[in-house]
């Protein structure tokens, strides 16, 4: 359970603020002063920290710089008065990770609260060297996707990543993001296939107090929120062309305008798009706006499908096995041949996405201590082509787990003989194994 430690003198702000938290099933505890606040961090690590930006004992700033030294990791959300904003923008430059003015709205409260709380798991996870991107498997082919993403990353540049639905596009973004220059700056993911067109604008822009009937205060949008760091626009086809325009002339000019604001802000934000569909195809149908994907496509990353790179899945499924015990208690040992046989043969249309659903379902239904002997994908197995129905006698452990490794080795030679245009040496290297290994195995695995 996560703990929220709210910082406040008011003693009605601190008993609302906790009956908003424990009922999203937060743990909560409270300090009137930065003294008490900070005895309690040094028992007890906290999560999130929500901050009053004026405290009897120590401004509100000089609090998050003490905070920040006792846990750099730690995301700090300032609350602070409406006409006191300016103070919290210094915040965010600080550290913190966003402000909340008083009186304060409590579905955005939610949503930011959400939003730093996973960006402490994230920051948790790599600093366990347990990164999310290892979630994308080792294979030849989303090696070079993530050569790619590390060649683009320390620059500027926009990026389009292409990709089904379930690949990993988020996690390529986060990792181009992780190894830039920006890395210490905001990440903000934006899914622009659930922004409603009448909605969208202030979204993403922001708007001003009065701008429309229910704009009680300032709302800074998401440009705004990621100014210094990377703003991910996922699924960017199903932006409202109504939108499309005025995205484009950010791009062009670097500056948002609040709905209802009288000036520009300028922002410096770097820019990943994805989507699932060919872009560039969309465009030329003129179901997206061409000069803008002219704007966006400055390197272009596309991601495979699992079923390209199958090799992925025995690496993938270890993986996903080791997080659904951490989440569901449990301690299975691992897969048995016969199921990892199921895994290899299936073409997977969810991709990595599918295959952690069917692996958490497969160690919920599996004792503690046992390995796991069924899984259940969503669709009929396919067998692989050249290979008929298997016999009951092909089911023993030994068979099923051999023949689970040859599909393995099939793949990735494969892939490098793919890569290489099929220039065996290069190949060769590519698997780091000698020529000689890789023409038996060529003949063996019927690859000639």
């Amino acid at each position: 359970m996560d703990m929220i430690l709210v910082v406040d003198d008011n003693q009605d702000t601190c008993g609302i603020l906790s009956d908003i938290l424990t009922s999203e099933g937060y743990a909560v505890n409270t300090a009137n002063d930065v003294k008490t606040a900070l005895t309690g961090l040094g028992k007890e690590a906290a999560d999130l920290v929500l901050l009053d930006k004026k405290l009897p004992d120590m401004d509100g700033l000089k609090a998050l710089e003490e905070m920040m030294r006792l846990d750099a990791g730690m995301p700090v959300i300032m609350l602070t008065g409406y006409g006191d904003v300016k103070s919290a923008v210094m915040a965010m430059k600080l550290g913190a990770f966003d402000y909340v003015t008083k009186p304060f709205d409590e579905k955005e409260l939610r949503l930011v609260v959400e939003k730093a709380l996973e960006m402490r798991r994230l920051r948790r996870s790599q600093a366990a060297g347990d990164k999310d991107i290892s979630a994308m498997g080792g294979s030849p082919r989303i090696k070079q996707t993530l050569k790619q993403a590390g060649i683009v990353a320390p620059t500027n540049m926009t990026v389009i990543l292409q990709g089904e639905s379930g690949v990993g596009k988020e996690l390529i973004a986060r990792f181009i993001h992780e190894n830039s220059l920006r890395k210490d700056k905001p990440f903000i993911a934006v899914d622009c296939g659930t922004l409603q067109e009448t909605l969208a604008e202030t979204e993403l822009f922001g708007h001003e107090k009065g701008a429309f009937t229910g704009a009680d205060g300032r709302k800074d949008g998401q440009f705004i929120l990621a100014h210094g760091g990377t703003l991910f626009m996922d699924e960017i086809t199903n932006l409202p062309v109504s939108i499309q325009g005025k995205l484009l002339r950010v791009l062009q000019e670097r500056k948002v305008h609040r709905l209802g604001g009288k000036k520009d802000v300028e922002i410096d934000v770097r820019i990943i798009v994805a989507a699932n569909v060919n872009v560039e195809e969309e465009a030329r149908r003129s179901r997206f706006r061409h000069d803008l994907y002219q704007r966006l496509n400055e390197f272009t990353i596309e991601i495979p499908p699992l079923r390209e790179r199958m090799a992925d899945i025995p690496v993938l499924t270890r993986r996903f096995i080791v997080e659904a015990n951490a989440e569901l208690d449990k301690k299975v040992k691992g897969i048995e041949g016969e199921a990892m046989k199921r895994l290899m043969d299936y073409n997977w249309p969810g991709n990595v996405r599918e295959l952690k659903n069917v692996v958490r379902k497969a160690v919920l239904q599996t004792g503690s201590g046992m390995s796991i002997t069924q899984v259940f994908p969503d669709e009929p197995v396919k067998p692989p082509q050249g290979r008929g129905l298997q016999t009951q006698t092909d089911l023993s452990f030994k068979s099923s787990t051999r023949k689970a490794a040859m599909e393995i080795e099939r793949a990735l030679i494969k892939d490098a003989l793919e890569q290489s245009k099929n220039n065996k040496s290069r190949a060769a290297k590519l698997l780091k194994i000698d020529r000689m290994t890789l023409y038996s195995k060529i003949k063996s695995l019927g690859l000639s």
